[in-house]
């Protein structure tokens, strides 16, 4: 059954047809040609007791919280707060576009989001100061890799839900991971500043870094306090998600931004993008009980170990297949088909879940600004008015710092086990 399910889907994926339709179609193609053929009605039961878990609904209280943060123009402020910083250093606009990512990540949680809002807006002001419009989309995508590490996450969310791990634990986890990606990207464009000249502008005086901090200080408590609310044990991460969205609420009202049109379209949005993220689940739901029934997990542990048992060197072919999963599959459908199927091996292994939470997180992160079919290349293409084919030139070597960050958090897991250890204790 698993080369009906794979060989469909795959298929399906190549021809273009959206995800959530090629996963159910693969399904049911699956089923038809399966000994349950006559009871078709199982797809319909896993499909709603798969997403009838409260955990799921902290999704759309973070979708909410980064379209309203969109919507009422806070991107721009942070990214007029970043500017006022580090904007006068060498690459100083493009120090500036990982910056906003990186805070930027700590509302909205997706890689997406962060290419749309904040991606038009860093795009256009590099092209304005002479930066070539390629570099430009380049490291907005590649900066967007951040947002869904750096907590809260909908990725990690959804991967809590699938490992049975708490959600607090994994957002912690994050934390460090996405920093030490940002950190990465701003040494490459530093380094990168040595050999080739770069727009560059004069730095801020004081009274212009208070006014914009001043306009954006709103905006930037938010991680602070969405993250800090879970950590002392105040909200659960559902919580924790209302809580982000009547902030963001509040702060387009004191900014005087938010209007009713406004935050109809944020809602709006926030429905459309959460119908289309569960019904990916649903059908991904019922996709892991057929390879359940078929033990395919179990099959591909045996194929593995037949290959080697060698921790070090299955980690290195596991990242591989993760990132070449990447640049076919969208995050959020891969990891909801690959994480079912690659835990026992994991377990196999010795190798701790929330490690290897994070390790798949990135790596299908990094798939997203990987041609030829990452998505994060084609929103900047679109935003940015760039050719395809120049953003895929352009990202090719700020693949690196981020695939070096990949290797340090897979071969050093106390990069990632260390934060949520300390706060809540070994598992």
């Amino acid at each position: 059954m698993a080369w009906i399910l794979f060989g469909s889907f795959i298929a399906l994926i190549l021809l273009r047809v959206p995800i959530s339709i090629s996963i159910g179609t693969a399904t049911l193609l699956t089923f038809l040609f399966s000994d349950f053929s006559s009871a078709l009605q199982i797809i319909p039961q896993q499909m709603l007791e798969g997403v009838n878990k409260a955990s799921l609904t902290a999704v759309p209280f973070f979708i909410m919280a980064g379209n309203l943060m969109n919507a009422t123009g806070v991107t721009e402020r942070i990214f007029n707060f970043a500017n006022a910083l580090v904007g006068h250093l060498k690459a100083g606009l493009a120090q500036v576009n990982i910056l906003s990512s990186m805070i930027f990540a700590g509302i909205s949680g997706a890689a997406v989001a962060d290419c749309a809002g904040l991606g038009a807006i860093e795009i256009k002001a590099m092209r304005e100061r002479g930066y070539k419009p390629d570099f430009a989309a380049a490291i907005t995508v590649a900066s967007s890799v951040v947002g869904p590490l750096i907590p809260p996450s909908i990725g990690l969310v959804l991967y809590a839900f699938l490992a049975q791990q708490s959600i607090e634990r994994m957002f912690l986890a994050g934390l460090i991971p996405g920093l030490l990606v940002g950190v990465s990207l701003m040494l490459y464009v530093r380094l990168r500043a040595e050999t080739q000249a770069f727009p560059t502008q004069p730095a801020a005086s004081v009274q212009e870094v208070i006014a914009t901090a001043k306009h954006g200080v709103l905006a930037l408590v938010a991680p602070a306090i969405i993250l800090g609310s879970i950590m002392f044990g105040l909200v659960t991460a559902t919580e924790a998600g209302v809580l982000a969205c009547l902030y963001c609420a509040a702060i387009g009202l004191w900014y005087r931004e938010l209007t009713w049109q406004k935050f109809f379209d944020a809602l709006s949005d926030t429905a459309m993008m959460t119908a289309v993220i569960m019904i990916i689940i649903s059908f991904s739901i019922a996709m892991g009980w057929l390879l359940a029934i078929d033990q395919t997990p179990q099959k591909l542990a045996s194929a593995v170990f037949s290959l080697t048992q060698n921790k070090h060197i299955f980690l290195a072919l596991l990242l591989l297949f993760v990132i070449v999963i990447g640049c076919v599959v969208e995050g959020v459908p891969a990891m909801l088909i690959l994480v079912p199927t690659l835990l026992p091996l994991i377990d196999a292994f010795g190798i701790d879940r929330v490690h290897f939470g994070i390790i798949i997180q990135l790596g299908l992160l990094i798939g997203i600004a990987t041609p030829p079919m990452g998505i994060g290349l084609y929103i900047v293409s679109e935003v940015g008015r760039v050719r395809f084919e120049q953003v895929t030139l352009a990202i090719l070597p700020m693949l690196l710092p981020l695939i070096a960050v990949l290797l340090l958090l897979t071969y050093v897991p106390q990069t990632v086990t260390f934060l949520p250890d300390l706060v809540l204790g070994s598992q």
